[in-house]
């Protein structure tokens, strides 16, 4: 999984994003209607980027009439690999760190702080 998260661009990871909020396999014309709303790509833009993740493996395509893309990678999967590269990179592994970071840069309301503490306990129960 590390290797295949690690091989995605950023305008890649937007056609991944996309394949994962459809949840189900689309057709590239799809693809290129939705990412022109939000990008204002150009189909052969949206073309490229597809091509590259199929030659990275990380989405699937399957023949129908046309070709259905699916992504290979799960969203859960990708974010757990930035999760851990994030920590990694910032905080040294530290996953400690990042959450001290977090609290002291008033990103965590107060409520997002006592469910972290209910959260915490109820693993540390398990």
């Amino acid at each position: 999984m590390e290797n295949l998260a690690e091989k995605i661009s950023d305008s890649e990871l937007e056609v991944m994003r996309l394949l994962w909020e459809a949840g189900t396999p689309l057709p590239i014309s799809d693809i290129r209607i939705a990412l022109h709303e939000r990008k204002g790509w150009e189909p052969t833009t949206v073309k490229t980027l597809v091509n590259r993740l199929l030659s990275k493996e990380v989405i699937a395509q399957e023949k129908r009439k046309v070709f259905y893309y699916r992504p290979l990678l799960s969203q859960e999967e990708y974010k757990g690999w930035a999760t851990h590269r994030l920590i990694d990179k910032l905080y040294r592994g530290s996953a400690r760190s990042l959450v001290a970071a977090l609290v002291h840069s008033d990103s965590l309301s107060d409520e997002d702080i006592r469910e972290l503490r209910d959260f915490f306990r109820m693993e540390g129960e398990k």
